[in-house]
């Protein structure tokens, strides 16, 4: 008898790539007959690289959920909801962590399932704070006398600092991209800016050139940044063992001292080629990925960060990860679900520099806002090839 073999394509992470691994290896053992094999690609590549490319070469393809209105124009990979059981289907979005499973839903399909969840959360070096007498901030003012004894980073190239901005504006009380001509108000928007720029004057002009996962590298590698004030969590970096030293992830600052910052919220999520000839293996797998059991074990013991709730509740996942899951999951359950539309990839591949560029140099916060809309616009009539 022939194998069945899939093909999937996942991003160069421990998080990212280890689990798909270990949970393909043994779904394979409990399907004898069947092979999945996962290739991996950067972190820049899986936010850019379009996924009508990625899905005539492979059979599985771990997704950002900002694709969702492009694969439904696309046809690029399958509606799950025609595949799978409402029963199945209703307890992923019962048991969602936050937006996770709805930020794959669009035009009333499901187009993938959230194996994985993350949003910007707080991090820090507990015993580089405890060597200065230092707390975690708890307000603007607190991180930037932090930032001001050159102690904080946060991820500072395009894709991250744009999310940042959206973080800023939905937590001055104005969700972004709201309005079909503006991303945000001018006043909120010139606001937004200027406090961003204050943080941004004072970290190494460094952080610009590096992604979350190079943040916390350098927060374990070194010595000299004991605090990052939002960037993707990785719960890997809370774990015995994965790095020099251990960070512990926390929830966020407060603008206004009543709420925290509201983040934009990230994650990933698994799903089928529109070319895949092998269908019922396909969804099979993505049901067992998915399951709360494996989720909470097997996905969860290989790096994963899981993507359903009962694996973020579990007490042995958290005592193993410095409590990672419950002491940020409320960031999640609040976080900002951003645009999904077809051409917002568009948007987010550009924006982030405008505003990155002014976070640099400095300049205009009305000219900056300007470009921004400009763009904006733009991508909402862009229609997918």
């Amino acid at each position: 008898m022939e194998k069945i073999r899939l093909k999937g394509i996942t991003w160069n992470h421990s998080r990212g790539l280890l689990p798909m691994v270990a949970t393909a290896q043994r779904f394979a053992e409990l399907n004898p007959g069947v092979e999945i094999s996962w290739e991996k690609r950067s972190l820049q590549q899986f936010a850019d690289l379009s996924i009508a490319e990625l899905a005539a070469r492979f059979d599985l393809l771990v997704i950002d959920h900002p694709w969702a209105g492009y694969a439904a124009k696309s046809a690029a990979i399958l509606p799950l909801d025609k595949y799978l059981g409402a029963a199945f289907l209703e307890d992923q979005a019962r048991q969602s962590v936050g937006a996770s499973y709805e930020s794959y839903s669009f035009d009333s399909r499901q187009w993938a399932l959230p194996i994985d969840a993350a949003t910007p959360v707080a991090a820090s070096r507990p015993d580089l704070l405890k060597e200065r007498q230092l707390s975690l901030p708890g307000s603007f003012h607190d991180l930037l006398y932090l930032a001001e004894q050159g102690l904080v980073a946060f991820a500072g190239i395009p894709i991250d600092v744009l999310m940042n901005f959206y973080t800023l504006c939905c937590s001055s009380g104005e969700d972004p991209c709201q309005s079909e001509t503006e991303v945000v108000s001018k006043a909120t928007g010139i606001r937004v800016l200027k406090l961003y720029r204050e943080l941004a004057s004072l970290i190494d002009r460094e952080n610009f050139n590096r992604n979350p996962i190079q943040v916390y590298e350098a927060m374990t590698c070194a010595d000299d940044i004991a605090y990052c004030p939002f960037a993707y969590g990785y719960s890997n970096y809370a774990r015995a063992g994965y790095a020099r030293r251990e960070l512990r992830f926390h929830d966020m600052i407060s603008l206004d001292g009543q709420t925290r910052l509201r983040s934009t919220l990230g994650g990933t999520g698994l799903a089928i080629s529109a070319r895949c000839s092998e269908v019922e293996t396909a969804v099979a797998y993505l049901r067992y990925c998915a399951d709360p059991q494996t989720q909470q074990t097997l996905y969860f013991d290989n790096g994963g960060q899981p993507g359903h709730r009962a694996a973020w509740l579990n007490a042995e996942v958290n005592r193993r990860s410095g409590n990672y899951f419950l002491d940020t999951l409320p960031a999640l359950d609040r976080a900002f679900l951003r645009p999904r539309y077809a051409g917002h990839m568009y948007f987010q591949d550009h924006a982030g520099d405008i505003v990155r560029d002014y976070l640099m140099q400095g300049g205009n916060e009305e000219q900056v806002l300007c470009e921004l809309n400009e763009l904006y616009v733009r991508s909402k009539n862009l229609i997918p090839a």
